[in-house]
């Protein structure tokens, strides 16, 4: 009887050497660029990091294909590599910040301006020594291997460039989009949310090792960082769906400076995850192991996690929070007062608890006022303790309806809440979600 054949066939490693050589050679030539760039003071584009992480990941493709991770020889070549594609993904968005950041003409003070490209130069300065140091450990296995690379540096051909400090006229044609102001109070409202949601993780620069060791891992780690960035990812998405050369963006000039607020703390969060991803999947603290250990020796982990905390995730919180001023100036500009007449609630009236959702549908809208009309008396709306009040007087005269006076957003809500009798019997409608978290306190 044949014995039948395994469908993985074992190469030798000195067949293995005459496969990897050409491909070698390809990102070899990128690497050799980049050292070339970097010891004439050149800038790296973003161009040049997109084609450092297609090329690392077009050898990290064949390395996996032949199974180099599991080879003793050449599974330290592999997580360099993987840890390099990492890095240059990282690199790219300091690079398209500081490209990008004069060109949305945000409101920070020249200062703040300064301090904050000093802070990302540094954040740049740091992935690309990181990125050469691995690159030269990477190069130093592969020759420890036996693999023989030649590069021509003469006859290199460098990446053309796509940076550019001119722009053309902009004048393409302003699109009237269906329900413009809804759609801005919307996107207003998600980044006010967002903004809330960021404040609430208390984001805050630290200086000790083991604070920023214990906020990654604990805190301030991939998973956060991806779910912030997504969130303000749709926000940016709804922006250019709806308002992006419309009709309104164009009357409204602070709507252009409202994306760049947006866009900030979208690409920081990047550089945020990449680099919490980098530190979760090759820091040896969290993944013991022989190549993990040398990879963070090559990468100082003290500074990575510094640039974890204190710059992309600290001033996505501060463009996020400075977008959320920002929204909050615009949605002024789109207050619709209106009035209605609302039922008084069944049947113990306006006591604590029907007062504090209230009180809480119109703390949600923070930069618009509500007000109780009695006998032509304003009351505040959003104070609990005058809702007791007006429920005192309403009680002593009889009365069974109550007007309200405010943004039509905040009367909306307060028309279904009242639909529902104002929750008295415990089901709060779908729309009014942010409510469940009072119900359940």
């Amino acid at each position: 009887m044949v014995e039948p054949k395994s469908l993985t066939q074992i190469i030798s490693e000195e067949d293995f050497l005459i496969l990897a050589k050409a491909p070698c050679e390809q990102f070899l030539n990128v690497f050799f660029l980049f050292k070339r760039r970097d010891e004439e003071k050149k800038e790296i584009s973003r161009k040049f990091y997109s084609n450092l992480t297609q090329e690392a990941e077009c050898l990290e493709n064949f390395m996996d294909q032949y199974g180099a991770r599991e080879n003793k020889k050449w599974s330290f070549f592999v997580e360099c590599l993987a840890s390099i594609r990492n890095l240059s993904i990282a690199a790219f968005f300091p690079r398209h910040i500081l490209d990008r950041y004069p060109y949305y003409n945000l409101r920070e003070s020249e200062q703040k301006k300064e301090q904050f490209n000093n802070a990302s130069s540094g954040v740049l300065d740091f992935l690309n020594r990181s990125i050469l140091d691995l690159l030269k450990e990477l190069c130093t296995t592969a020759e420890t291997n036996g693999l023989n690379v030649s590069i021509d540096i003469e006859n290199q051909i460098e990446f053309t460039e796509i940076e550019s400090n001119t722009r053309l006229p902009r004048n393409v044609a302003e699109d009237q989009v269906k329900d413009e102001e809804e759609h801005v109070i919307e996107i207003c409202e998600k980044i006010k949310h967002i903004s809330r949601l960021m404040n609430d993780s208390k984001i805050s620069q630290l200086q000790n090792r083991n604070e920023l060791k214990l906020a990654v891992l604990k805190k301030y780690n991939e998973k956060r960082a991806r779910m912030h960035k997504n969130l303000i990812h749709n926000i940016q998405s709804d922006f250019d769906t709806h308002i992006k050369n419309t009709r309104i963006e164009a009357i409204y000039q602070d709507l252009k400076i409202l994306r760049g607020y947006v866009s900030m703390p979208l690409h920081l969060l990047e550089i945020s995850l990449w680099l919490a991803h980098f530190y979760e999947r090759h820091e040896d603290e969290i993944r013991p192991g022989e190549n993990r250990t040398r990879i963070s020796m090559i990468v100082n982990k003290d500074v990575l996690l510094d640039k974890i905390i204190n710059f992309g995730f600290y001033y996505s919180q501060y463009f996020i929070n400075e977008g959320n001023i920002l929204a909050g100036e615009i949605l002024k500009c789109f207050t619709k007062i209106v009035k209605v007449e609302l039922p008084v609630p069944k049947p113990l009236g306006f006591h604590a608890r029907p007062s504090t959702l209230i009180s809480i549908i119109g703390r949600q809208f923070e930069d618009l006022e509500l007000s109780v009309i009695i006998d032509g008396e304003k009351f505040n709306a959003k104070s609990v303790m005058s809702l007791l009040q007006v429920g005192g007087i309403i009680a002593d005269k009889g009365y069974q309806t109550i007007i309200f006076e405010g943004d039509k957003r905040v009367i909306d809500d307060l028309k279904l809440l009242a639909k529902h009798n104002y929750c008295e019997k415990g089901e709060i409608p779908s729309r009014l979600s942010y409510l469940r978290e009072y119900q359940k306190s």
